[in-house]
């Protein structure tokens, strides 16, 4: 049950962290409809995974809890974008680039062409 808390409470609070930092920055950029907001969480999301999962790696910080509560929760909640550039990072230094770039095109081409049909579905609903 533990780990369901950790994750939970993490994703809450990622969550929350994603509405304010992704409105904040909409408001402040000089945008004419680029989704900075979405940008800035996205990048600062995988920076972060990044970050935490190499202090799990080189230094063996955090027991598990602590990592889910913060990469499945807190950075979940906040982006899932940054598990997938987080895997994607791992098939390429694994010298996987072929499955890197399936990852890739897969979840950006697919991910798009699901919102597309997804819209078009509520049209007929």
């Amino acid at each position: 049950m533990s780990h369901f808390l950790a994750v939970g409470i993490g994703g809450c609070l990622g969550s929350i962290a994603r509405y304010w930092l992704s409105g904040a920055v909409q408001r402040y950029s000089a945008s004419d409809g680029f989704p900075f907001g979405t940008l800035a969480v996205n990048v600062l999301g995988c920076l972060l995974l990044g970050w935490v999962i190499g202090l799990v790696e080189y230094r063996q910080l955090f027991g598990p809890n602590v990592r889910l509560f913060l990469t499945i929760g807190v950075l979940g909640g906040f982006t899932t974008f940054s598990t997938f550039g987080y895997e994607t990072f791992a098939l390429m230094r694994d010298n996987q680039l072929l499955l890197a770039l399936a990852n890739v095109a897969g979840n950006v081409v697919t991910g798009v062409v699901a919102v597309t049909a997804g819209w078009f579905l509520a049209k007929l609903v």
